[in-house]
């Protein structure tokens, strides 16, 4: 005769495993999205610019631009905005950039020093401004 509580207990094993596979999968997609926390919430950074690359997509719209430092070196920059579909929402497609486009991005710059700011707006060369609403206050 089998013994019931060996069945019952490579169940609840099973049944355990099963659950805990299903937390890591679900949890790697989370953890990847990192938020605002990475970027210096506390201060706004104007930087005008060249597009080289605009990438409509998810998880974040990237504009890929040039600017130049005080120094004169020019320096290769992201400017992360909301996802697709917020941006397209906001009536941004997949042509608002062209490489060569001239811009101004105002933003908050990554806390690690790396040329990546969260877009706040854009003020396109014909003074046109698009404002990124996430519903957060950010400081001026």
């Amino acid at each position: 005769m089998k013994n019931k509580c060996g069945g019952i207990a490579a169940r609840l094993a099973g049944a355990a495993m099963s659950v805990a596979m299903g937390i890591v999968l679900f949890s790697v997609p989370a953890s990847a999205h990192h938020g605002a926390s990475v970027y210096d919430s506390t201060k706004l950074t104007t930087l005008k610019g060249t597009v080289t690359q605009y990438q409509f997509m998810n998880p974040h719209t990237e504009i890929l631009f040039t600017a130049t430092d005080a120094s004169g070196k020019t320096e290769q920059w992201t400017a992360e905005a909301p996802s697709l579909t917020t941006m397209s929402r906001a009536g941004w497609s997949k042509t608002s950039f062209k490489p060569g486009d001239q811009v101004t991005f105002v933003g908050n710059l990554a806390k690690s020093g790396s040329r990546i700011m969260r877009l706040r707006k854009v003020v396109f060369a014909n003074g046109k401004e698009s404002v990124m609403d996430r519903g957060e206050d950010y400081a001026e």
